[in-house]
C-alpha cells in the first residue's frame, strides 16, 4: 500500500533537538547501503539522492509472498518441484521494485515541485516517500498523488504487454501475469478515494481547488478514508466469500476466507490509522503558526563575561528577564548562558562563579530572526541543535533568548487540542 507524503510522528522529544515539523530537512548523509539505520531499516541507495531504506517488515512480507506464490506455483507449473520458491522470491523481489518505482514516480515530481523527500521506505504493505512540505496549490497536490498511481498502471501495461511476446503456462508466462495483476491492483487500490492512500490525496485536491481551503479537502479526505477502510473490513470477506472477486482473480491466485478476513482487519487498521493521522497532522499545520521566535522568546539582559553569576541574576531580575546574554566590551553578544548550567550551581556558590564559565559559545546557525514562525522556525532549529539560541531584530539588535524547552512546551500544547 502506497503511502506517499506520509509525515513523521511530531510527538518526539526536542530536549537535545528541537520538535520537528512534518518531516526532517536537510537529513545527514546516512550510513552506507547495507547498514542499518535506527527507525529506517536497511539502506539499500539514493536514488535522485533520496535514501531508500527496507523496512524490516519487508523480509516478513517476501517470505509470506515466496511461500504463497511458490504453493500456488506448484499448481500451476508442477514440474518446477523446489525450485518453485526461487521462482516465487524473484517475483517478491520484482513486485516491490515495482512499488519503489511507484515512489519514485511520487518522489521526481516533488522534487521537481521543489519539495523535499526525507526517505523512501519499502514495507509491510508497500512503500512510503516522505515528502517534508506540504504542496503550494491543489494541482499540485493532485499531479503529485496521481504519478504514482500512473506509473503502476503503465507497469501494469508494460507487463501485460510482455505477456503477449511469451508462451502462457512457462515461468515467463506466470511472472509476467502476476506483475501485471499486482500492479494493477496497487494502481486501483491507491486511486481509492480516503486518506492516506493518493486518491486521497487527489481528493483533497479536488475539495481544496473548490473550497480554497486546504483544510477542507483534508477533512472531507480523511473521513472518506475512515468510511473506507470500514469498507474494507467489511465488504472485503464478502465479496470474497460470496465468490464476488472470483472472475478477478488470476489462476495462481486466492486465499481462504480466514486469510481474506485476516487482510481486511490489516488493511482496515492501517488506512483508519492514516487518516486519523493525516487529520492530526492537518490540524498541527493549522496550529504551527502560532509558534512564532517572537512570542516564545525570552526577555535577556547582557552581561560581560567575568560577572558573577549572582550579580547577573541579580539584574536580569531587576529587568524582568529570564535570560543571560554574554557581551564583549563593544557590546556584541558571545555567548548564553545555558539554563541548566544555572540551576547546577548551588546558591552559596554563585558569587564566585563568572557567567563565562557557564556560557556556549555563539556558533553558525544560532542567531535565529525574531520572525521565524511555523515549520520555518522548527526547520531553523533542527538545522543547529542546542539549548538555546540567540534571537535578533532585523536590525541586528538583540530581541532575547529562544529557549527549546519553551518551543517544546508550546509544540506538545499545540498537539494536545482536540482534533476531529
Amino acid at each position: 500500500m502506497d503511502e506517499s507524503g506520509k509525515s513523521q510522528d511530531p510527538e518526539e522529544s526536542v530536549r537535545s533537538q528541537p520538535p520537528e515539523p512534518p518531516e526532517q530537512k536537510n537529513a545527514p548523509k546516512g550510513p552506507t547501503p547495507g547498514k542499518k539505520r535506527s527507525g529506517g531499516g536497511i539502506l539499500m541507495g539514493r536514488p535522485f539522492g533520496v535514501p531508500v531504506y527496507v523496512a524490516p517488515s519487508w523480509f516478513l512480507v517476501a517470505a509470506l509472498i515466496t511461500w504463497v506464490f511458490g504453493g500456488q506455483l506448484e499448481r500451476v507449473l508442477p514440474e518446477l518441484g523446489g525450485a518453485r520458491y526461487l521462482v516465487s522470491l524473484f517475483f517478491a523481489v520484482a513486485f516491490y521494485a515495482s512499488v519503489l518505482i511507484h515512489e519514485l514516480a511520487h518522489t521526481v515530481a516533488a522534487l521537481r515541485f521543489k519539495l523535499p523527500v526525507r526517505r523512501i521506505q519499502l514495507q509491510f504493505f508497500g512503500g512510503v516517500s516522505e515528502i517534508e512540505k506540504e504542496t503550494e496549490t491543489p494541482g499540485r497536490e493532485f499531479v503529485l498523488a496521481f504519478v504514482g498511481p500512473l506509473l503502476s498502471l503503465v507497469l501494469a501495461g508494460v507487463f501485460y504487454a510482455g505477456m503477449q511476446l511469451v508462451e502462457p503456462g512457462t515461468i515467463p508466462g506466470v511472472l509476467l501475469a502476476g506483475l501485471m495483476f499486482s500492479n494493477l491492483i496497487v494502481a486501483v487500490f491507491n486511486l481509492l478515494p480516503g486518506l492516506p492512500l493518493d486518491g486521497g490525496r487527489m481528493l483533497r485536491a479536488l475539495v481544496w481547488k473548490i473550497t480554497g481551503r486546504p483544510m477542507s479537502g483534508t477533512i472531507a479526505a480523511a473521513w472518506v478514508g475512515r468510511a473506507l477502510a470500514v469498507t474494507v473490513l467489511i465488504g472485503l470477506p464478502l465479496l470474497t466469500h460470496t465468490g464476488a472477486l472470483g472472475s478477478a482473480r488470476p489462476e495462481i491466485g486466492g486465499a481462504d476466507s480466514l486469510t481474506d478476513a485476516l487482510l481486511a482487519a490489516i488493511l482496515a487498521a492501517i488506512i483508519w490509522t492514516g487518516a486519523g493521522n493525516s487529520l492530526r497532522m492537518a490540524r498541527l499545520r493549522e496550529r504551527l503558526p502560532d509558534l512564532t521566535a517572537r512570542t516564545l522568546t525570552r526577555r535577556a539582559v547582557p552581561v560581560e563575561t567575568d560577572t558573577p553569576l549572582s550579580e547577573a541574576l541579580r539584574r536580569a531580575n531587576d529587568a524582568g528577564a529570564s535570560a543571560l546574554v554574554v557581551v564583549d566590551r563593544q557590546g556584541t553578544p558571545t555567548a548564553l548562558v545555558r539554563e541548566a548550567a544555572i540551576v547546577g550551581v548551588p546558591d552559596h556558590r554563585r558569587p564566585w562563579v563568572p557567567v563565562g564559565t557557564l556560557a556556549q559559545d555563539l556558533k553558525d546557525g544560532m542567531r535565529v530572526s525574531a520572525e521565524l514562525a511555523g515549520e520555518d522556525l522548527l526547520e531553523y532549529l533542527r538545522a543547529t541543535p542546542a539549548t538555546e539560541y540567540l534571537v535578533i531584530e532585523d536590525t541586528g539588535e538583540i530581541y532575547g533568548v529562544l529557549s527549546t524547552g519553551d518551543v517544546e512546551r508550546a509544540f506538545v500544547s499545540a498537539m494536545a487540542r482536540k482534533v476531529a
